[in-house]
């Protein structure tokens, strides 16, 4: 009962959200700040990260194939498909729920703890739109361009691991690149990104916009929403791929 009753808390505030607004101009401004901070403030890790997945990825590859009758560039096939399917839009989304997802949740367990969510409704303000839906706009917006980012520099990580490392040239990198290219595989991967980016923000904006209690709720309640993202972005993947694969 309690798993149905959270399910219903959530959906009742994303029916909530979409009140008409009082003021588009603040509105902007919010969604502004939060594409920035969400943007932004994740870039650095974002670009570590695809970099250093794109070149293990190679040296990785290039360690299981063996067989002289594979070509070297397939290794550059598989590199492709794998950032593209699963490392650029799971595995930097995951990292994101911890990122951003702790931060939202915190944000708005602070604001509810401290009584500022209740002062705002008190002035007439509809808290859910103007603190949680500019989040969520501004994760859709920018966790898929962060997911296409990702991708090109997994795949230019890629191909300079193989050069450093010579286990293929940069010529024979390019040239498996556009092997059996299916741009299913880009659309596929942008399906994920919007999907995980909803997840990302929305979970965690419900756990902080719902803590009752004092700093250490706001710590568990933090704790709870990144564990509960991380749990359904691995289901929706799952379920995913079952579907449009």
């Amino acid at each position: 009962m309690k798993l149905f009753t959270e399910i219903g808390r959530f959906l009742l505030m994303l029916k909530g959200m979409f009140a008409r607004p009082e003021n588009s101009k603040v509105y902007w401004k919010e969604f502004m700040h939060q594409c920035s901070d969400i943007g932004i403030g994740s870039l650095g890790i974002v670009v570590i990260i695809s970099i250093f997945m794109g070149a293990v990825s190679t040296l990785q590859t290039a360690y299981q194939l063996v067989s002289p009758l594979i070509p070297k560039s397939s290794i550059a096939q598989i590199v492709r498909d794998t950032v593209l399917l699963e490392f650029a839009p799971t595995l930097v989304c995951i990292v994101l729920a911890g990122v951003v997802g702790s931060k939202i949740a915190s944000e708005l367990g602070n604001m509810r703890v401290s009584e500022q969510i209740d002062a705002l409704e008190i002035m007439g303000i509809n808290t859910k739109t103007y603190l949680v839906l500019p989040k969520i706009v501004a994760a859709l917006l920018v966790i898929p361009m962060l997911v296409v980012i990702s991708a090109a520099l997994g795949i230019w990580g890629g191909r300079i691991a193989g050069s450093a490392a010579q286990i293929l040239s940069t010529t024979d990198f390019d040239k498996g690149l556009l092997q059996s290219f299916l741009p299913y595989n880009v659309f596929f991967a942008m399906v994920k990104a919007y999907v995980f980016a909803f997840i990302i923000s929305s979970v965690p904006a419900y756990y902080g916009y719902h803590v009752k209690g004092g700093a250490l709720e706001i710590g568990r309640a933090s704790t709870k929403s990144v564990v509960v993202s991380c749990v359904l972005i691995l289901f929706a993947d799952y379920l995913l791929a079952a579907i449009l694969l």
